[in-house]
């Protein structure tokens, strides 16, 4: 995200031109985004296209007061927090002011210190009001406490090397995983290891949910945006401001999406469903996909820009049949420190393929143990596509050992095309192990596409 994301925008309401260039240029100088004006009719309408967290305004403007501006301000429900200048003979229309909603105000010829201090005062009575609507929708929206998670394999400690080097950076991340290996558990452990831990973490699974509901839990809508839309409603980039927004299948998101979500990563601006209001938001992106997302580029489904975007650090996971090491370490946590199993249970566990992953032995063992008549894992309670995947597995097992060196590389090609370029299959027909099947591809320099 650009730097000037983190500015906080500012509007001055003042005819009086010197003032104008005088607070523009100190507040330029004191990391703020002024933004200038000199009527009151003036203010409104740049108040409707964005939303500013502090306004100046003077108490006499051309067309209104600054009194009869704090209160169309209020009938339209903006956010911001007034400043109100004013001269000696009008202190009390400063007060009926503050009643009316202004934070505080200040007489002219104002002091420029003295204002600053007031504005920082404003925008952290702004920053504590957002703070606390931002936790109330991460409440309603509260995931459940993240699973630690297991693995001792090359392959894991090397994706647990990587979450170690890029968690306290606060470019996005794409984890990129076949489905159940995990991808949403590495999410967690990448914000848990960030500089913004204490701040949100928020999900979204593009994939649950269709194009405009999508739209409108990314951005937020306006009360009467659409049919159904009974109230406003803030989005998840306003409610992981400051935290972590983990955007899950990121792959399935439609063009329009993209080109609004490309939007907010490049300068933190986007608007609700229904508003022409501009907002900013800072977040920390972590995206997830099972899909090849270059290869959604040059389909012409993913937006190359964006996808370069997301694309600044990726970590890719294993699935789980490269971790034949953490099986049983799984196995362990899933079933629970009082749970045992078959002696030759792991063994067999390990032949089989597991096309789900984690998720998918998760489940296996889960169904295992409702089916257990004691607390000792059986193959036989496991899901029958489990059992029968290690049954094929153990009738090649017992099978004569093939010699590699009988297979030749029309041999190879031939099986491989006949199963479709399906490696489980194609390994089970030939008699070897997957791993070795990978082997005998690259020697014999078979595309594996």
């Amino acid at each position: 995200m650009s730097e000037t994301a983190n500015l906080i925008d500012l509007l001055i309401v003042d005819d009086d031109t010197y003032l104008q260039q005088d607070l523009k240029t100190f507040f330029e100088h004191k990391g703020y985004r002024p933004h200038v004006v000199g009527t009151a009719q003036e203010a409104l309408t740049a108040i409707e296209s964005q939303v500013y967290p502090v306004a100046i305004v003077d108490m006499h403007l051309p067309d209104i007061s600054g009194l009869e501006l704090l209160q169309k301000l209020n009938t339209q429900e903006t956010e911001c927090e007034v400043i109100m200048l004013t001269g000696l003979g009008t202190i009390e229309s400063a007060v009926e002011a503050m009643k009316n909603g202004a934070i505080d105000y200040l007489t002219k010829p104002v002091r420029l210190k003295e204002l600053e201090a007031v504005v920082e005062r404003a925008h952290a009575t702004y920053s504590l009001k957002r703070r606390n609507a931002q936790l109330q929708g991460a409440l309603q929206r509260r995931a459940e406490p993240s699973q630690k998670m297991i693995g001792q394999s090359p392959a894991m400690r090397r994706v647990f090397q990587m979450i170690s080097r890029i968690a306290p950076t606060d470019k996005a991340i794409l984890i990129q995983g076949e489905s159940g290996t995990g991808k949403e558990l590495v999410a967690h452990a990448i914000h848990e290891a960030s500089r913004v831990a204490e701040n949100p973490f928020i999900e979204v699974n593009c994939a649950a949910l269709p194009e405009q509901l999508l739209e409108s839990e990314m951005f937020g809508h306006e009360k009467g945006a659409f049919t159904g839309a009974t109230s406003t409603k803030q989005g998840l980039f306003e409610i992981a401001d400051g935290g972590t927004l983990f955007i899950d299948e990121i792959g399935e998101l439609a063009l329009p999406l993209q080109a609004k979500l490309l939007r907010v990563l490049e300068d933190g601006s986007f608007r609700r469903v229904g508003s022409t209001r501009l907002r900013r938001a800072h977040v920390r992106l972590v995206a997830a996909t099972n899909r090849d997302l270059k290869a959604e580029v040059e389909a012409g489904r993913f937006r190359e820009d964006l996808f370069y975007r997301i694309n600044i650090l990726t970590l890719s996971l294993p699935p789980l049949r490269e971790r034949d090491d953490d099986l049983e370490l799984l196995v362990a946590a899933f079933a629970g420190p009082e749970w045992s199993w078959e002696p030759d249970l792991i063994p067999k566990l390990k032949s089989y393929t597991w096309p789900g992953n984690v998720r998918q032995l998760k489940n296996a063992v889960d169904r295992a143990r409702i089916l257990a008549d004691g607390q000792v894992l059986e193959l036989h309670n496991f899901p029958d596509d489990v059992s029968q995947g290690l049954r094929t597995n153990n009738s090649v097992a017992h099978k004569t050992p093939v010699e590699l060196g009988t297979l030749t590389k029309q041999h190879i090609e031939q099986i491989y095309h006949e199963h479709n370029r399906n490696k489980t299959t194609t390994a089970r027909a030939l008699g070897v192990s997957r791993r070795t099947l990978y082997r005998l591809l690259d020697k014999y320099e078979i595309s594996q596409d």
